[in-house]
């Protein structure tokens, strides 16, 4: 997006939104980070969606994941779960991330080529919340498969039979457990409490969903895409070579530059407001694109410059306000210790193709790579 019309329209109409609705896009900052914060902007589609008429079959508890609520039920169910995502408790997988990263990069080749999302990005996150969340290996490729599959943009029967496998899946999953209870993840939520609170069945599946399809995706993305932004920009590249301990301080910045989500997911207006200066009428979807937003010249100077000694950390790539990403401290921490380990263990690394080709995944609310060719070297 061009710069000045960002700046002379952050909210602005558009012809389309979700399921051919009318709506509104969001792309200044300042407005972005209001939107996201703002309790008046809704998220529960099943409410937005009742009566109007669609040929979707989403399985229902997939469509109606905690990001898909507002309190006091948000609430409710991020509290029961909130004690396992936090920078403490990614802290403790630390080990298990190093393992798993080292042996990802085992396999490398010595002056082969590699493709990066494939052979690292993808499935380093999958192991870890599978592992987090006690799925067994034989069935992680599957799991991988339809999680990549909810995101098909343009595909609605694959997307919504991507959904219902996913629920069969989980569903038998969580009476595998009951069954022959162990100590993942999935078995304590199953046995969660706040006071006399607890799951359903329902909730548990759908969190469940929700956790393991989050727990990867947005991850596969920042890897792919901030050693990408990295291998575009040598003199920062060159910068946290040379002093890896660095690499954590780089995360946000990276991030902002590009983010692994870049369009918010499904809000709507549940009464008029006012974005910034812009007037939006109630009932109408608010799309906030948090790519575009992260990038505002109001808010940073030359946005479309990696730089890595720049303050990002207000930037938008985990959300803003209660819906905020319950899972940025572990997305962090695989990120950091995939990033040293790469700069580290192969320091010579470089594109094997011109950036013009590599290709980009169609999704819905993602922007990542299909695929990152590169050049192996120590």
């Amino acid at each position: 997006m061009a710069c000045g019309q960002r700046s002379q329209d952050p909210v602005r109409s558009v012809s389309s939104g979700s399921g051919g609705h009318a709506g509104y896009l969001v792309t200044g900052y300042a407005e972005a980070r209001q939107a996201l914060r703002d309790p008046r902007l809704s998220k529960d589609t099943a409410a937005f969606f009742a009566g109007k008429a669609s040929s979707r079959r989403l399985h229902p508890v997939v469509a109606r994941t905690m990001l898909a609520c507002d309190p006091p039920q948000h609430t409710r169910l991020r509290r029961l779960v909130t004690n396992a995502f936090t920078t403490g408790a990614a802290d403790r997988l630390r080990p298990y991330v190093g393992q798993v990263t080292d042996a990802l990069l085992d396999r490398w080749p010595d002056g082969g080529e590699v493709d990066l999302v494939a052979d690292l990005a993808v499935p380093l996150p999958v192991i870890v919340i599978c592992e987090l969340l006690g799925v067994p290996e034989a069935d992680r490729s599957e799991v991988r498969r339809w999680s990549a599959e909810l995101f098909a943009a343009g595909k609605p029967d694959l997307i919504d039979a991507a959904s219902h496998a996913m629920a069969d899946y989980m569903t038998s999953l969580v009476a595998a457990k009951r069954r022959h209870p162990g100590d993942a993840l999935l078995d304590r939520l199953i046995s969660a409490r706040d006071g006399a609170d607890q799951l359903s069945e329902d909730e548990l599946v759908s969190l469940a969903v929700l956790l393991l399809v989050a727990g990867h995706e947005t991850t596969t993305h920042f890897i792919g895409n901030a050693v990408l932004a990295l291998l575009q920009h040598p003199t920062e590249l060159a910068l946290l070579r040379d002093n890896p301990d660095r690499v954590p301080a780089a995360l946000d910045e990276l991030l902002r530059f590009e983010s692994p989500v870049s369009t918010a997911t499904f809000r709507y207006t549940t009464e008029a407001i006012t974005l910034g200066s812009t007037p939006v009428p109630a009932g109408v979807p608010v799309q906030i694109a948090i790519g575009a937003a992260n990038r505002d010249p109001e808010r940073l100077p030359s946005p479309d410059r990696l730089d890595l000694s720049r303050d990002a950390t207000g930037h938008l790539a985990f959300g803003h306000g209660i819906h905020r990403c319950l899972g940025a401290p572990l997305a962090k921490a695989e990120a950091e210790i995939a990033l040293r380990a790469i700069l580290t263990r192969f320091p010579a690394l470089r594109l094997a193709v011109p950036s013009d080709q590599l290709q980009w995944r169609h999704t819905r609310l993602m922007r990542g790579l299909a695929s990152l060719p590169l050049l192996v070297a120590r």
